[in-house]
């Protein structure tokens, strides 16, 4: 590292190595320090007048928030009243009158009332067993229907499907009013006629019943024809008999059929296979009926 340069040896200086010659000691001058007069501390709050600034007043939050709700509030009772000055002074406008007008009657004779021929309602309101089809002659009874009377209630009825429950629940939903019954055996052919009538309010219960037995029909891959004068009347035939042990062959031949409120089901069973005339005939009587 550098050294720095050696400054010069000032005049009258002894050269080194040689010892000043002694000499009265000059005294050391003491310069006093000057008196500094004492600072005035300043109270706490208080500005010397050279310096001191103008006060500033805090200014007080939601003072104006408050100003403009109240010119709010002043100005919809103002406009209220107003307007109700305004309506009080208008004379009160007439309203139209409640009745209808008065219509000139038509001349002649009303027309008279359909018939029981030409009004279904008035048909399927009465007693629903005497639009079913009479027993044939020489035919009897048979020991398995639930049927009372002809009639059967809302419960008999749901014990004929495989599943009681959920068929009663259905039934309740799609507005069950009645059903009637006819039933007779002549040999081994037996038969069984259902009328369900439906209130059908908000469904059309009738011809959802017939579609549901149209689609169990099908599942079983029976023979099928449409049942004339019907929009979706079809009747079937078993291909295959129902064996059972101890039983003799069961052949089933079914036919499903609405008309109005009316769902029609007529069953037959016997040991030999059913003609497509047998249930066809059934059918369309039991149709022409209602």
């Amino acid at each position: 590292m550098e050294q720095p340069e050696r400054p010069g040896e000032p005049e009258g200086m002894a050269p080194p190595g040689t010892a000043p010659e002694p000499g009265p000691a000059e005294p050391e001058t003491v310069t006093e320090p000057a008196a500094v007069e004492p600072e005035t501390a300043a109270e706490p709050g208080t500005v010397e007048p050279e310096t001191a600034a103008a006060p500033v007043r805090a200014r007080r939050r939601g003072r104006t928030a408050l100003l403009i709700a109240g010119a709010v509030v002043l100005g919809l009772v103002a406009g209220t009243c107003t307007g109700y000055l305004v309506q009080a002074d208008r004379e009160p406008t007439k309203l139209p009158p409640l009745s209808q007008p008065t219509l000139k009657q038509s001349k002649g004779e009303a027309p008279e009332p359909l018939s029981a021929s030409q009004d279904r309602r008035v048909r399927t309101d009465g007693d629903l067993r005497k639009l079913l089809l009479k027993k044939p002659r020489g035919t009897k009874d048979v020991d398995w229907s639930t049927a009372q009377d002809g009639w059967m209630d809302l419960a008999t009825y749901a014990e004929t499907f495989e599943r009681p429950k959920p068929a009663f629940a259905r039934l309740v939903s799609h507005e069950f009013r009645r059903a009637a019954v006819v039933a007779w055996r002549q040999g081994y052919t037996a038969v069984e006629i259902h009328l369900v009538q439906f209130r059908q309010e908000e469904t059309m219960a009738a011809a959802e019943r017939a579609s549901n037995g149209h689609y169990w029909a099908d599942e079983d891959g029976n023979r099928s024809w449409p049942l004339p004068g019907t929009e979706d009347g079809v009747a079937y035939t078993a291909k295959k008999p129902e064996i059972k042990p101890g039983y003799m062959p069961a052949y089933r031949a079914r036919a499903y059929a609405w008309r109005g409120d009316i769902a029609m089901t007529i069953f037959v069973t016997d040991t030999k296979p059913i003609t497509k005339k047998t249930i066809l005939g059934l059918a369309e009587r039991q149709l022409e009926r209602l």
